[in-house]
């Protein structure tokens, strides 16, 4: 293993400023404490609309510099809820500025999708994530059904099972990244 904690980058899909999704990032971060340095994303609101005629060199300034965020990241952490059966509008806005590049590709990541249901928004997650190449495997993968329940304010998991699960995570994503074989690699 890595003699020094790997460095994450912790996407927020809510754009509500204590999100439960926020929530849950804090919550993974204080769970990966000494095996990963968790970085959460300044919020995805601030990128401009994607439009492919500014996908040019250089990219707009905010753009950039989220891409330099995942770029420079041993891997991303991805926590979002479901609006409307799908993705927020803003993380998918966020990855469309992605598929132009070649950031993701081969890029470790954990979806973790948090909401009331979350089904749908998990499987867009799961598909954009393949579409732009990223490398994600079943046990870094987290659905959680009722969020609000299981969460508090203060980015402690107020569930027994849910935080195991996000513990399991934390410990499956490690390995991802350190390039170990995981079950279903």
């Amino acid at each position: 293993m890595n003699a020094h904690p790997y460095k994450v980058l912790a996407i927020s899909g809510s754009t509500r400023k204590d999100s439960a999704n926020l929530q849950l990032l804090k919550a993974f971060a204080s769970l990966a404490e000494g095996r990963l340095q968790v970085e959460i994303c300044p919020a995805i609101d601030t990128l401009p609309h994607f439009n492919p005629d500014l996908d040019v060199t250089p990219a707009p300034p905010a753009v950039q510099l989220f891409r330099d965020k995942i770029q420079a990241a041993d891997g991303v952490v991805i926590c979002t809820p479901e609006y409307v059966f799908t993705l927020p509008g803003s993380l998918k806005n966020a990855l469309e500025w992605m598929v132009s590049t070649t950031i993701f590709s081969g890029k470790p990541v954990a979806l973790i999708t948090a909401s009331a249901m979350g089904d749908k928004a998990h499987e867009a997650l799961q598909l954009v994530m393949k579409t732009i190449e990223s490398r994600f495997t079943t046990a870094t993968q987290l659905l959680i059904r009722g969020v609000k329940g299981k969460v508090d304010g203060n980015g402690n998991i107020t569930d027994a099972a849910t935080k195991t699960a996000v513990a399991e995570l934390v410990t499956s994503f490690t390995a991802l990244i350190a390039g170990e074989n995981t079950p279903d690699q």
